[in-house]
């Protein structure tokens, strides 16, 4: 005769409170571990005020260097425009001075060479001032990320950690 199989379905599965319960339980004598004899692990707020406050300080610091760099460009292309104004006023006057031709193509090409140099040379220049402003700004920020680690080495080297 052929055996019958029956087959049991789980409709309603419960979890395992137990095992939910053991693990709260071991959480829970980890954690009171801090607390015996009072001797919690001390956070020390001040440490991670004046912590807080050097970085402000170092990203004004920064701040500062980059605007510093920005002002010194701003002054120095108002003098770039003020030179360009003169030069161009002073060339305007030589090409409508009496001439041949070949002598104001001359004056003109000759023109056009020392202007395209020296607009070399101020994009050179605006170019070194905001690299070194920028480079002054990241100096300060790098120098304070590498002073957050120590500080926060030795933040963490004064916890005295629970050891299991």
């Amino acid at each position: 005769m052929a055996k019958t199989q029956t087959v049991e379905f789980e409709t309603f599965k419960t979890p395992d409170f137990s095992q939910f319960q053991s693990e709260f339980n071991r959480w829970a004598g980890d954690f009171a571990k801090y607390f015996t004899n009072s001797k919690m692990p001390a956070f020390d707020f001040d440490a991670v005020f004046a912590a807080q406050r050097k970085n402000v300080e170092a990203f004004s610091a920064a701040n500062q260097a980059a605007f510093e760099g920005y002002k010194a460009i701003a002054k120095r292309q108002a003098e770039i425009a003020r030179q360009a104004f003169e030069d161009f006023s002073k060339v305007s006057k030589e090409m409508t001075a009496v001439g041949t031709a070949e002598e104001k193509m001359a004056k003109h090409a000759d023109a056009a060479k020392a202007a395209f140099e020296q607009a070399i040379e101020n994009l050179r220049e605006t170019v070194e001032t905001l690299q070194k402003s920028q480079a002054e700004a990241l100096d300060v920020i790098s120098k304070r990320v590498v002073a957050n680690f120590d500080e926060t080495k030795a933040l963490l080297a004064k916890v005295p950690f629970v050891k299991k």
